[in-house]
């Protein structure tokens, strides 16, 4: 009975209510943050314990062992019809899950109306809607041809495209241009100013950085990266360290060229002035990493998060290349002056592959400016990279965060591991306007919903019971 003589220590487990009482009441108590698995579902709870086998932890540390190993660098620049697998002379391809064009969200809608617009199919916004509704464009996800698009994610036939091959496993990925910000086709704009940006970006831009890459030879992106976790950067909504380090190695290669000096002067104030220029390189980057630990047979390892501005898509590696989709929701968003909570569209874009790759949320102890926009601090930064450490088999030690001792980016999340903990993958992204044609209207952060991961786990119980 010594116990009842001095002032009890508690442990609150469950429901953070008990600890808000007794933490009220000037008691020594701490707060342990627990789900019970599967969220308590009985039935999923059980299916999780079925995968609980080596067979899988195996395929597991495969892929992992995949994803550590590649070495994904920037080879080339090519027009989209050229070098993406079964692109058509009339296929759009767009971010997220596949969908057709009546469920389209207002932004990818407008995206697609400047990319008829672009490639000379419509004189107008009009007759382009009419074409885009008439069947007679096919509509496909970038992530079912070896692609990534940031927001809408729209890539039609003569857009040039980066090409990242990962040179440990062999395979490519592609992705278009970043436009830098304000009016552009990404977020849903389809304007003059728009199209008159995209048609700069094909006959200037992207002919000066090819004629310079081909002079520099292939440029090595995860040396890029580690150099830039270490000065600020998380590759998702924050890539100006990355960026200007790009433009460094390609300056001198840049002055080589033959073209206009006007011309060069040009693309490397856009690339110099446009802090998600690397974005775009880093996406695919993403892609071709994890591709490669993609079709692994056991694997519970997820290999895209994505969104269409509807619906949330998660792929996993032991499962093909079947999509498990929910509703997107739209972000906790800091929206810029002159709009509001109604007027921000549900999650958008294939930018989350960065995220699935260990960047973005995940590092955002790298980078706590980015979690600062929307009121959080730079602990809530370090807490967010702890935190998605939980649901991810290893961390890289390769590439480091200074502000937590150098710790490793998590990286490898597995399936089970968020259904077991009740941790969602951690988002930091930009918001577009509900209405085609407008553009942005902040950035915000959000976690993946739930219902993709119940179902991609019965599916993997169903596969491999």
């Amino acid at each position: 009975m010594k116990i009842l003589d001095r002032k009890p220590k508690v442990i609150n487990i469950g429901l953070k209510s008990f600890y808000d009482s007794l933490r009220a009441q000037g008691a020594d108590v701490i707060h342990v943050e627990w789900r019970p698995p599967a969220g308590g579902d009985l039935q999923l709870a059980g299916l999780l314990s079925d995968l609980d086998r080596p067979e899988i932890d195996s395929a597991n540390q495969r892929a992992v062992e995949k994803i550590l190993a590649a070495k994904p660098v920037l080879i080339g620049i090519k027009p989209a019809i050229d070098v993406i697998p079964n692109m058509t002379e009339r296929t759009i391809l767009h971010a997220g899950p596949p969908i057709e064009w009546k469920r389209m969200c207002g932004p990818m809608r407008g995206a697609i109306i400047g990319a008829v617009m672009y490639e000379g199919w419509a004189d107008d916004e009009k007759d382009a809607a009419k074409m885009a509704e008439s069947g007679e464009l096919t509509f496909s996800p970038c992530h079912e041809h070896d692609s990534v698009g940031p927001m809408a994610g729209i890539i039609s036939p003569s857009m040039p495209v980066f090409i990242v091959e990962n040179q440990e496993h062999g395979n490519r990925a592609y992705c278009n241009f970043n436009e830098g910000v304000g009016k552009v086709l990404r977020y849903g704009a389809y304007g003059d100013e728009t199209i008159k940006r995209l048609k700069w970006m094909k006959q200037t831009l992207a002919p000066v950085l090819t004629e310079a890459l081909k002079r520099s030879g292939p440029i090595d992106i995860k040396g890029i990266v580690a150099q830039a976790l270490h000065m600020g950067d998380e590759f998702h909504t924050r890539n100006v360290a990355a960026g200007l380090i790009f433009l460094k190695l390609m300056a001198p290669h840049l002055a080589e060229t033959e073209f206009e000096k006007r011309d060069v002067a040009e693309v490397a104030k856009f690339a110099g002035d446009n802090v998600l220029f690397f974005l775009n390189i880093m996406m695919p980057a993403c892609k071709a990493t994890l591709d490669a630990a993609h079709n692994i047979e056991h694997s519970t390892i997820v290999t895209v998060l994505a969104r269409n501005g509807t619906d949330f898509g998660i792929r996993v590696s032991g499962l093909g290349n079947r999509w498990f989709v929910a509703p997107a929701e739209v972000p906790k968003t800091l929206f810029f002056p002159g709009f509001m909570e109604e007027d921000a569209n549900p999650d958008l874009g294939d930018s989350a592959i960065t995220e699935c790759a260990g960047f973005g949320g995940f590092a955002s102890a790298a980078a706590p400016a980015v979690v600062q926009v929307v009121g959080g601090s730079s602990l809530d930064a370090a807490n967010y990279t702890r935190e998605m450490g939980e649901i991810c088999v290893v961390k890289d030690s390769s590439l480091s965060i200074p502000f937590l001792n150098f710790e490793g980016i998590p990286r490898g999340i597995d399936l089970r591991k968020v259904m077991d903990t009740g941790i969602l993958p951690f988002i930091n992204t930009g918001v577009a306007h509900r209405k085609p044609g407008m553009g942005t209207v902040g950035f915000g952060v959000l976690r993946a919903p739930i219902d993709c991961f119940k179902q991609a786990l019965r599916a993997m119980a169903e596969k491999y019971r």
